[in-house]
């Protein structure tokens, strides 16, 4: 798939699934504007990429609202035109609700839901000047499936994806495209780095790549699909447990014990490896 001459801004563009993004995109001759809090880690990225592509930085968190307008002004002045956004920038604090505090439950919605909005809606005016293009927004399996210990990110994840489908409708007939990719478990630090909080229930799923993902954001800004779930196996077990809510109290347990052995085992291995 060949993005010569595009401009991609990729929130969350400095680690996992934004850098695999990056990278793909950069193999891709896409123009480059990365996202992220770290301007460290957006340089090293950057000043990786830039023998392949054209890339300029932004440091910045998303849910700042005037930075979100700044961003696309920056954009149209260094590239003339945005073709394609996207929204991947994440946050999650694990734990039962009423164990997270309310500035951490309300940074979840932020972020992950709130942040996406508001940027697809600044990117709207760009997008039509450049005769259309692309949204596509990071969601997760447990926007399609209720995840203990992960009620606000999944809130947060069920609401992106709604709102990914309902812009997606509004601007059916303007050349703007909207799709989600929602993936389970990625093998990024942002689960890894975090396994005793995690849910078995989220181990219970094949375990994605940051490139397969990036990938699938790849070909959902060149196909006619509006949502990729990651497995597949795994959308359509979340799409058969919503159908028939009645499977959920006999499948749950079975995934959670598969989860636990599968956690068991990674911490197994992430023990042996600092060992050796």
């Amino acid at each position: 798939m060949i993005f010569n001459n595009k401009t991609v801004i990729i929130t969350g563009g400095s680690e996992g699934v934004g850098a695999a993004t990056a990278r793909m995109f950069a193999e891709a001759g896409a123009n480059l504007l990365l996202v992220a809090r770290n301007k460290k880690k957006l340089d090293t990225i950057a000043d990786d990429l830039r023998e392949k592509t054209r890339v300029e930085i932004f440091a910045m968190d998303v849910t700042d609202a005037d930075a979100c307008v700044d961003l696309f002004k920056k954009a149209s002045f260094d590239f003339g035109q945005v073709d394609i956004l996207v929204n991947n920038a994440g946050y999650h604090k694990r734990g039962n609700v009423k164990d997270v505090s309310a500035d951490d439950l309300g940074r979840i919605i932020d972020v992950n839901l709130k942040a996406p909005i508001v940027l697809s809606r600044l990117a709207i005016p760009y997008l039509q000047q450049a005769g259309g293009g692309v949204i596509v927004n990071v969601g997760s399996l447990a926007g399609r499936t209720p995840v203990p210990g992960s009620a606000s990110y999944a809130a947060s994840k069920a609401g992106l994806r709604s709102f990914t489908l309902s812009l997606g409708a509004e601007l059916a007939d303007t050349g703007i495209k909207l799709a989600v990719v929602s993936p389970g478990p990625i093998d990024t630090g942002f689960i890894m780095a975090d396994i005793d909080a995690t849910s078995n229930l989220t181990f219970s799923q094949p375990i994605s790549t940051a490139e397969e993902v990036a990938q699938a954001i790849l070909d959902l800004c060149g196909n006619n699909q509006t949502e990729q779930s990651m497995p597949r196996l795994s959308g359509y077990l979340t799409t058969l447990m919503y159908l028939f809510p009645g499977l959920r109290p006999m499948v749950v347990p079975m995934l959670e014990r598969k989860g636990a052995r599968v956690k068991a085992k990674l911490k197994a291995e992430r023990k042996r490896d600092k060992i050796e």
